[in-house]
């Protein structure tokens, strides 16, 4: 077992100490998982999506990076490989590196049907657009009642809508659904401890990406679109094959499960 060193542990370290450690626990993590190649921008090998969905999503994700840079994968896995699906998903997404090196502008919808488990995972430059509460009532709202009847195609078309519709600035009727929601939980902090030790887990990861990574600033509610970025750097493109651009996320976003 591989004891993950918290921030207080670290701490006493010498820098160069840590950066070394931080680097041999990311490289562990990473090995633990046998990840899916990125073969698009779908990649269903639990292979619980339609031809017609899966072709359909391909070019509305290539219509949101050629017009954004955004780069939106949705993937479904045959099995988490007995992680939760916050660390595999992150795990993942670092994995294959979503988004622009320096924008670290990319989401992973992931969905796993045989955990029953499904996952959005932000970028760090998307954080503040694309918020985990936003993230957590459209998975509850647009795709878990869809994943209930069986209805994965559906259910993930819908996620996928959501995310494009705040990404490009319309998100005044998820806000409000944010609102609803954290009215009917007031008072409820049975969230934060798993949230906390999520935290923990990734100090490190987080430490040394939030210095000397570049950002883009978002607006709150704001759209990342038309910003004249089209395309270019994001190594996406069928033609020479598809691949991630160098982007990372810190564990941004929101899970769910039916």
């Amino acid at each position: 077992m591989i004891e993950r060193p918290g921030r207080a542990g670290l701490h006493f370290l010498p820098r160069g100490l840590s950066v070394i450690l931080a680097f041999c626990l990311l490289a562990t993590l990473a090995f633990a998982f046998d990840f899916p190649p990125l073969s698009g921008r779908v990649v269903d090998q639990a292979n619980v999506m339609t031809a017609a969905s899966r072709s359909g999503l391909e070019a509305k994700l290539k219509d949101v990076e050629d017009k954004s840079g955004i780069q939106l994968v949705v993937a479904t896995v045959k099995s988490l490989q007995g992680s939760d699906v916050e660390t595999y998903a992150n795990q993942l997404f670092r994995f294959w590196k979503l988004g622009q090196a320096q924008k670290n502008n990319g989401v992973l919808l992931l969905v796993a049907p045989a955990e029953h488990k499904v996952r959005i995972e932000v970028g760090y430059g998307l954080e503040g657009t694309l918020t985990d509460a936003l993230s957590s009532v459209i998975i509850s709202s647009a795709m878990v009642p869809r994943f209930k009847t069986g209805d994965y195609s559906g259910g993930i078309e819908r996620g996928v809508d959501g995310i494009i519709s705040i990404l490009s600035g319309d998100s005044a009727d998820w806000q409000k659904k944010v609102a609803v929601r954290q009215d009917d939980t007031s008072g409820d902090a049975g969230n934060v401890i798993p949230f906390m030790i999520f935290l923990l887990i990734f100090f490190v990861v987080w430490y040394l990406n939030r210095h000397g990574r570049g950002m883009i600033f978002i607006p709150p509610g704001g759209s990342v679109f038309g910003s004249g970025w089209r395309g270019g750097d994001s190594g996406g493109g069928f033609g020479g094959g598809f691949s991630g651009g160098g982007g990372s996320s810190g564990g941004g976003g929101a899970s769910g499960s039916w």
